[in-house]
């Protein structure tokens, strides 16, 4: 093991377990945000805020092209169960998803990238992202409105940990890589009575039903069976009592689609089916939703320098034949310059790293962060100007 890859070990391993320590949740992330710029000033990044708790540093390169790297820095609303002495120190709040090693991993190539600088070998302008708020309040597109002076990208990258996949892989593909994620809610409400007088109340419970019964056949009847499209109910309320009518009910779920005509014909159903439910049953019914994430759509573009700086970084790309249906918020950044996300495998059977994703176990080995920074590094050196 080299002195360097010993460094950069101790570096990642101090800050990803200082960070799991010490999970905030979305638009909460105050410590976090002031332990990030505490970190750049220490490698001598200068840096500024975007929203309370976002965070951009930038550094100049030996071209006009500007490439920016973004991490995720949010935590998740759940108790972790590892028994690990950097375990979560905040009851009900844990990095389940990876975000504290995308900030470390990040951190990591900044402090590269630093180096790289002062000897003049920058090769492009570099601008680190840290972005609050991926979990939920779609945290990206909140900070590139609020981001004054943002700069013109010539591309923006990404990295998310997967623990489905061995550690050494890479997952990519052109065009969708995520599902857009997109709440719905049903709030039904009826009168109440006396189950002995029945006839006289208006069940909120008798609507809420046909309206999960007509929810769970849009899927059969009204999309192309050849799409991948996911509408799915998770939560159903209703009633106050078990001798009375109920006057209250609620259904809430997701949808998860790659086409933005698919979710236009979904709502559209679901708006006649709220219809449908207040003239059979005299019951009202309001329809919301919660916007979520578009699809991530790679740039095909990117394609071959990505799968280069994949091979360059010691890994192995794997190109991916269908998408994920996980929702992501770096969604957003390809509206303002081409983009290419992947996902990193951080599966390790031996040292027992093998939870999923927002599982209160979730947890990785840190040496595939330095893994993740060669990936970034590679980036930088195999972009060519001109390509913009």
């Amino acid at each position: 093991m080299s002195e360097r890859y010993e460094k950069e070990l101790k570096f990642v391993t101090e800050h990803r377990r200082y960070l799991h320590q010490h999970p905030e949740l979305s638009l909460k992330e105050y410590k976090t945000t002031e332990y990030i710029i505490a970190v750049l000033e220490e490698i001598g990044i200068p840096s500024c805020r975007v929203l309370d708790t976002g965070v951009v540093a930038y550094l100049e390169g030996n071209s006009k092209t500007t490439l920016g790297f973004r991490a995720d820095i949010d935590g998740l609303p759940v108790h972790e169960q590892n028994d690990v002495e950097y375990k979560s120190r905040v009851d009900n709040v844990m990095h389940a998803c990876g975000h504290d090693g995308h900030t470390t991993a990040l951190l990591l190539f900044a402090q590269r990238a630093k180096a790289l600088a002062d000897k003049g070998e920058l090769k492009h302008n570099s601008v680190f992202i840290f972005q609050p708020s991926e979990e939920a309040n779609a945290g990206a597109n909140l900070m590139i409105n609020a981001w004054n002076n943002r700069p013109d990208f010539a591309a923006i990258f990404g990295v998310h940990l997967m623990p489905d996949e061995d550690e050494g892989l890479v997952l990519y593909r052109d065009d969708e890589l995520t599902a857009s994620a997109t709440e719905f809610h049903f709030t039904v409400t009826g009168s109440s009575a006396h189950v002995a007088q029945k006839h006289q109340g208006v069940s909120a419970l008798e609507a809420i039903l046909k309206i999960a019964l007509e929810v769970g056949n849009i899927q059969q009847f009204h999309l192309d069976g050849l799409n991948r499209n996911i509408i799915h109910m998770g939560q159903l309320s209703s009633g106050e009592a078990v001798n009375t009518v109920p006057a209250n009910a609620a259904l809430r779920g997701t949808i998860r689609t790659y086409e933005a005509s698919d979710l236009a014909v979904i709502k559209a159903q679901l708006t006649k089916i709220k219809e449908a439910a207040e003239l059979l049953y005299g019951a009202s019914v309001e329809l919301n939703y919660t916007e979520g994430y578009p699809a991530v759509k790679n740039n095909p573009e990117l394609k071959e320098m990505v799968e280069s700086s994949i091979q360059d970084a010691g890994l192995r790309g794997i190109e991916k034949d269908k998408p994920y249906l996980f929702g992501e918020d770096f969604s957003f950044y390809s509206n303002i310059a081409k983009t290419y996300f992947v996902f990193a495998g951080a599966r390790n059977l031996e040292k027992g790293f093998a939870s999923s994703l927002h599982t209160d176990t979730f947890n990785f080995d840190e040496r595939v962060l330095i893994k993740v920074a060669d990936y970034y590094e590679a980036l930088l050196n195999n972009y060519m100007s001109g390509r913009e």
